[in-house]
């Protein structure tokens, strides 16, 4: 509608030291989308060099930093076959899936390096099996819970006071299914691929809190 408004404002001739703007709720809410944008990509920088910081390798955050956008998926075409109108509270639904994505990401990985580390595992398949099957509960418990709370927002519908909070609900049920099966299938395999182009020297063992095999 503010589209459409646009246009017909833009063809009319105001008098000499005349025009129009568009107030209200609409500039709000486009002001407001504007700074989301802005925040969403100081978020971004931020989410990186916090993963960075915790795993304690480039690498191993590039991993699951760059896997985030696909956790998004989900969210796009919940989306798409909604209304098909990305608002205020959609874009704090794709935050909230990158942000619950990032976390289930991270711990995936710490638990593989824990399992090498402290448990002395080998790297390689069984490794990533292990740990992939020994975090499925609290994956699956953090999906089950955050989608069961947003339910009743999804059923009520888009009634007049929940505007925001219904298409938000929708993205994040929809973001919700991508990134656990991004978790538990994708970010597994690309760790699997990724360690074993690492040279896993005697050297880079001891590095890592493991002690080189006698020969």
């Amino acid at each position: 509608v503010v589209h459409e408004v646009e246009e017909r404002l833009a063809k009319f001739e105001f008098p000499l030291g005349y025009h129009a703007q568009l107030l209200g709720e609409a500039a709000e809410r486009r002001a407001a989308q504007s700074r989301l944008v802005y925040a969403s990509v100081v978020a971004a920088v931020v989410i990186f060099m916090l993963l960075q910081a915790s795993l304690r390798s480039w690498r191993l955050a590039a991993l699951v930093f760059l896997s985030l956008p696909a956790a998004m998926v989900g969210g796009v075409i919940a989306a798409y076959l909604g209304d098909g109108i990305i608002s205020l509270g959609g874009l704090v639904g794709f935050l909230t899936v990158l942000g619950i994505a990032a976390r289930n990401g991270v711990l995936l990985i710490h638990h593989f390096l824990h399992l090498e580390r402290e448990e002395g595992e080998p790297f390689g398949p069984e490794l990533v099996l292990r740990g992939a099957r020994e975090r499925l509960s609290p994956i699956l418990m953090t999906t089950l819970a955050t989608g069961l709370a947003l339910v009743p927002l999804v059923v009520t519908g888009n009634i007049p006071g929940q505007e925001i909070e219904h298409t938000m609900a929708i993205i994040i049920l929809g973001g919700l299914i991508t990134s656990t099966l991004l978790n538990l299938f994708v970010v597994p395999a690309i760790y699997l691929r990724l360690g074993s182009l690492q040279a896993r020297s005697p050297a880079r063992a001891t590095g890592l809190g493991l002690e080189p095999s006698p020969l």
